[in-house]
């Protein structure tokens, strides 16, 4: 079947988040995406909940198995000497070779792009360690949370007056830094396309998450000071926020930038003395009385049920949407009219629903199949990518290499 990244072979050293999700769009839209794991050291994220009730073990994480469709999993003990041939000889067999290891790690196995690149001179190397590979603070570790906190993101993260909050692993485990690395791996294919170059990135996950506070950063060189906790407000629009509805704990996002949004939300609320109110009759007029105002939307929204305000805000013109539960996600039927949802019957935790294809193309696509059981691969990749007799992968096998 042609896919967009038929022929792609990814060699995938990526562990936990950021890095895990660019190789599995890579294998959702057709490259063989192989992962490199060891049941001596495995990936945490495979010891990560949730998993379903009474099950436990290396295969049963449902944080693993939403960030590892479609891939494949050879089981190589990197700690053993034995296997730096074999993993040089995956390198020189693969189109793309990835890792989020702190500097030095790949290198150490001979795998630096040095290494890969003298024998594999097309290959595209991506690598994602936390503050580059080289410079001052290149062995500074982390992950997202620390990466986050380094990059400015906790601080203004919050409501005014309270500690910061922060954002969670979202930003920038599951926005920027994947989607960064993606955008230039994806370049870089399409430049070997045109020219048969490969390529080295080097993509340091804290100078891509600092790419989200630019802005301060440069008003900052200006003079500003650094940007308060400001919760859902922001200066080009009031109300900007979130407000309690009719049924417990459901809530709905709403923003008005425009005079005639404001119009159209006091006539969806049935306010009309709000649109009357001197306070409220420009932006100017709702910022310097914004805490005023969301009192008075507030209690608007707590008499209607949400996905009703959601649905008569969005056809008065008026940016609204319904603070979804997880339920609610994967109900939503515009996901599911896309083809999203994917249901899949994983080898060991059985009937579950991922994430599927995150945007369409013009050429057939490959569907997600199940994340792999660590080593599930490992016979079929030492066959038919390294031409491996079954003695010498026994062998292997029994000597604490392959496992």
């Amino acid at each position: 079947m042609a896919t967009v990244l038929s022929g792609e072979r990814v060699l995938d050293y990526c562990w936990v988040g950021a890095g895990a999700l660019v190789t599995q769009t890579l294998a959702l839209y057709g490259a063989q995406v192989i992962k490199i794991e060891s049941r001596a050291r495995p990936d945490n994220l495979r010891l990560s909940p949730p998993s379903k009730p009474g099950q436990s073990g290396l295969d049963v994480s449902g944080y693993f198995a939403s960030r590892n469709s479609g891939k494949k999993s050879f089981a190589l003990n990197m700690a053993h000497p034995a296997a730096r041939d074999i993993a040089a000889a995956l390198a020189r067999a693969s189109t793309i070779v990835t890792s989020n290891f702190r500097p030095g790690v790949m290198e150490r196995w001979g795998l630096g792009y040095a290494d890969v690149a003298t024998a594999n001179p097309a290959v595209i190397y991506l690598s994602m360690p936390m503050q580059g590979n080289d410079g001052p603070h290149r062995d500074y570790v982390g992950f997202g949370s620390t990466i986050a906190a380094a990059a400015g993101l906790v601080h203004p993260s919050g409501l005014p007056g309270r500690a910061p909050l922060g954002t969670g692993t979202h930003y920038p485990d599951h926005v920027p830094n994947p989607g960064h690395a993606l955008v230039a791996l994806l370049s870089a294919v399409y430049r070997r396309v045109r020219t048969g170059r490969g390529g080295q990135i080097e993509l340091s996950q804290f100078e891509s998450t600092v790419n989200l506070v630019g802005p301060a950063i440069l008003a900052g060189s200006l003079g500003a000071p650094p940007p308060a906790p400001a919760g859902n407000r922001v200066p080009g629009a009031a109300p900007h926020g979130v407000f309690p509805c009719r049924e417990p704990d459901t809530w709905c996002a709403i923003a008005v930038a425009t005079d005639a949004q404001w119009a159209a939300l006091c006539a969806a609320l049935g306010r009309a003395d709000l649109l009357a109110d001197e306070r409220f009759g420009t932006l100017l007029g709702r910022k310097a009385h914004e805490d005023r105002l969301e009192e008075e939307i507030a209690a608007g929204s707590r008499t209607v049920e949400a996905w009703e305000l959601m649905r008569r805000l969005q056809e008065a013109g008026v940016p609204a949407a319904v603070v979804a539960t997880a339920q609610d996600v994967l109900a939503d039927e515009h996901l599911r009219k896309r083809g999203y949802w994917v249901q899949q019957d994983h080898p060991a935790m059985g009937a579950m629903t991922v994430g599927g294809l995150p945007f369409r193309s013009d050429v057939d696509e490959v569907g997600a199949t199940p994340a792999p059981l660590l080593g599930a691969d490992t016979w079929e990749i030492a066959e038919s990518v390294l031409g491996m007799h079954r003695a010498e992968y026994e062998r292997l096998v029994a000597a604490g290499v392959l496992t």
